[in-house]
């Protein structure tokens, strides 16, 4: 088979793992199986086995209706009965296939189905890169890198130096010494970046079910930011009565007792605003997931304004994810309505179950900011 078949059919087959994805993003985008599949690059994702159909031709000379011999006008059985052997399976049929897919294909799939718009970055952060800069020039090169004015200039002035130029008949003929090419260096340049801010409610009413809708919504989260932005730094905050940060690890898999007590996780969060990532040089995202419960005494009224006066003037975007818990009120989310639903910096979400995790992502998404 020739390489450029290969490439034919191996383009054909993208294709059609892309439509299965996008045919089923909801459910993909509901289960968390894959994420523990990621590479640097790719995710690996469970595809049924994909058979491309294909024609099969048979001998020239052969005749018939694909039953026997017949002639135009003849109808077409249903073939020979066949008696039938052994009994029915209790195993599925159908196979799976997993397929390597990089992120970026994923981004593009889930901004495509979801509809989502490109975002218009905020800040612009020195975060060094390279890139080429055809700014020198040099005596050797290829001949596509010829600087013509500057060859010119060189053969004019030895012309000129050794008496061969005449002002009558001004003809400059350049020698290989004359010749000057454009060369490259690496220059460093300012990126556009974003930090992503997760926080998370600990407390004992935040079981592994919550945590685990917390880590699947977080993985498109991140999926669809990573396509958006050229770094992306990501920093995780737990708490219930008090706030620490800790590492991605401990985010998903720590559980502590006690009440919860949600203006501490906003105080740290805009401390790590102001300490490390200035608002008119970062794209700034706080996350935050709860079961809804905060402890009295004023917290939520703190909580509000501190979302007014700091978190939601520095920040794209503030998105609050609720999850359903057998023990938590699910209050908070209805006093973030009550007092900022008018203030489009804030995206209140609930997440039940497994199957908002899509809804959920459009709602924190959907604005393009």
């Amino acid at each position: 088979m020739s390489m450029k078949r290969v490439d034919r059919d191996l383009g054909r087959f993208r294709q059609i793992v892309r439509g299965k994805i996008k045919q089923d993003l909801r459910k993909y985008m509901s289960h968390g199986e894959m994420i523990g599949r990621q590479g640097k690059r790719y995710v690996s994702i469970p595809v049924p086995q994909i058979d491309l159909p294909q024609f099969r031709y048979g001998a020239k000379q052969g005749g018939g209706v694909g039953q026997g011999e017949g002639d135009v006008g003849d109808p077409i059985g249903q073939g020979d009965p066949q008696q039938g052997q052994g009994e029915a399976g209790s195993e599925p049929g159908q196979h799976v296939l997993e397929v390597d897919v990089p992120l970026e294909d994923l981004a593009a799939i889930l901004g495509e189905e979801l509809q989502l718009p490109n975002i218009q970055p905020k800040g612009q952060k020195n975060l060094i890169s390279e890139k080429d800069k055809y700014s020198g020039i040099r005596r050797t090169g290829p001949n596509s890198l010829r600087h013509f004015k500057r060859t010119y200039r060189e053969a004019l002035r030895r012309q000129i130096s050794s008496g061969e130029y005449d002002s009558v008949d001004p003809i400059v003929i350049p020698i290989r010494d004359d010749m000057r090419y454009r060369s490259w260096k690496e220059v460093m340049i300012p990126e556009s970046n974003a930090v992503i801010i997760y926080m998370m409610d600990v407390s004992g009413s935040m079981g592994a079910e919550q945590k685990e809708l917390v880590r699947i919504t977080a993985f498109w989260i991140e999926t669809w930011l990573r396509s958006q932005y050229k770094e992306i730094d990501i920093r995780y905050i737990v708490h219930d009565a008090a706030a620490k940060e800790v590492d991605q690890e401990t985010f998903y898999h720590i559980r502590e007792g006690g009440g919860t007590k949600i203006s501490s996780a906003y105080k740290l969060c805009n401390r790590l605003i102001d300490e490390r990532y200035p608002a008119n040089e970062w794209n700034i995202y706080p996350f935050h997931f709860s079961d809804g419960d905060n402890w009295g005494g004023g917290d939520t009224r703190e909580c509000i304004e501190l979302l007014k006066k700091e978190l939601l003037p520095k920040a794209n975007l503030f998105c609050y994810g609720q999850v359903r818990s057998l023990y938590g009120s699910g209050r908070f989310a209805h006093d973030l309505e009550e007092y900022l639903s008018s203030d489009e910096r804030i995206v209140i979400s609930e997440i039940a179950e497994r199957d908002d995790v899509y809804d959920t992502i459009k709602d924190f998404l959907g604005k393009g900011k």
